[in-house]
């Protein structure tokens, strides 16, 4: 799917914007979700784990199954907009739900909503070169975060306030409004008629692909979700009232590095900025072992951004030069659902062994899976 040359800036501008206002509406509700699931709920940690694990196997089929429709019936923008929608709906689906398991199909709702993500990175793909495609991707990961910092501070100014309920309604108006710039701005050229669409197989996949996809299969086995952090700075006494500090922390790192980082895998190849955000989530898992302060802690929340901010951006551009271009966006989306997938058992699985072993034994895990994965990544060939 080809572009005109005039509307590359654009397109990557709208983007960003959109992505800018949809993480600002989400990350109104992410720094309070653990507590409004564990305290106002009352579910457990297990619950909690199972709760995002669910969500992250939900983005993985969602963005799999709309990147192999978008790459079928040869359109995009379509997922994109309506991504967005289902994301506000969701929030005010959070805002009325009263026990725990009526959160399972309004998270449903909001992890489907990335429908939007496998369409939207093939856009971006197809509008990029080589020497900028990281650069794109990492100005749209640095927006996504600034999204999410705003987000953090309304949170943080406005919780007192409002509560929980009243804040996640609010939450959907910027949703909405990504969901319209993109309908209005982002202009798709009308295609052929369409032809008839093989699909993908392993087959088509070089071995390079494959072995990615593995060692990234095998670190998001170990890669459980944030609200383990913020539930551990919080066993380990931070005030309530400052865990959503402690994330606002972790957003502006992430929103600092992502940028920068996607920048140098222009200059010095993805495996190497990869391999760095690996050693950044190793230094995490160390210093909370080695029974660290509350300085240390902080420390934790600015390399688990710093680790965020070099991991996604490269992640999806690296899968983008690594896979064939006829299957872009089907490529990026089984790749989501791949590692989505193992989120699942991941969050879960952290969670039973948080509330049945201890709370530093899910780190011990994610170290050593870290550390293989990060072998793996050695013997990973470029295209």
């Amino acid at each position: 799917m080809k572009y005109q040359s005039a509307e590359p800036k654009k397109t990557i501008r709208t983007f960003a914007l959109a992505s800018f206002l949809n993480d600002l509406g989400s990350d109104i509700i992410y720094p309070v979700w653990p507590l409004f699931v564990t305290t106002i709920l009352k579910a457990n940690m297990a619950v909690l784990g199972f709760l995002d694990g669910l969500g992250d196997a939900l983005v993985s089929i969602s963005q799999a199954g709309s990147g192999y429709i978008s790459d079928r019936i040869k359109k995009r923008k379509v997922f994109i907009w309506t991504g967005y929608l289902l994301g506000a709906l969701s929030r005010l689906g959070y805002s009325i739900s009263t026990i725990w398991p009526h959160l399972i199909p309004f998270r449903v709702l909001d992890r489907a909503g990335k429908i939007r993500s496998a369409p939207r990175d093939a856009i971006v793909a197809d509008v990029s070169t080589k020497e900028n495609r990281g650069k794109n991707f990492g100005l749209l990961r640095a927006m996504d975060h600034l999204g999410a910092v705003f987000g953090i501070l309304i949170c943080i100014a406005l919780f007192s306030l409002l509560g929980y309920r009243i804040l996640f309604a609010l939450a959907a108006i910027p949703s909405v409004v990504s969901a319209f710039l993109v309908f209005t701005l982002i202009k798709e050229r009308k295609t052929e008629p369409i032809k008839i669409y093989k699909g993908i197989s392993l087959k088509d996949l070089n071995k390079n692909f494959r072995l990615f996809l593995v060692l990234s299969s095998l670190y998001a086995l170990g890669a459980f979700s944030y609200s383990f952090l913020l539930i551990y700075a919080k066993k380990f006494g931070f005030r309530l009232s400052f865990v959503p500090v402690l994330y606002l922390i972790f957003t502006f790192s992430a929103f600092l590095f992502s940028y920068p980082f996607g920048r140098l895998s222009d200059k010095i190849g993805r495996k190497s900025v990869l391999l760095i955000s690996y050693l950044f989530w190793i230094a995490v898992c160390l210093i909370v072992i080695s029974a660290p302060n509350r300085m240390m802690i902080i420390l934790v929340f600015i390399l688990y951004g710093a680790h965020k901010g070099a991991l996604e951006p490269v992640q999806r551009t690296f899968v983008c030069e690594l896979a064939p271009p006829e299957f872009r966006a089907s490529c990026l989306g089984g790749f989501q659902m791949i590692i989505g997938l193992c989120a699942l058992p991941a969050s879960f699985v952290a969670g039973v062994l948080w509330d049945t072993l201890g709370i530093l034994v899910p780190f011990y895990l994610s170290l050593i899976l870290t550390i293989i994965s990060g072998t793996m990544l050695l013997f990973v060939k470029r295209r």
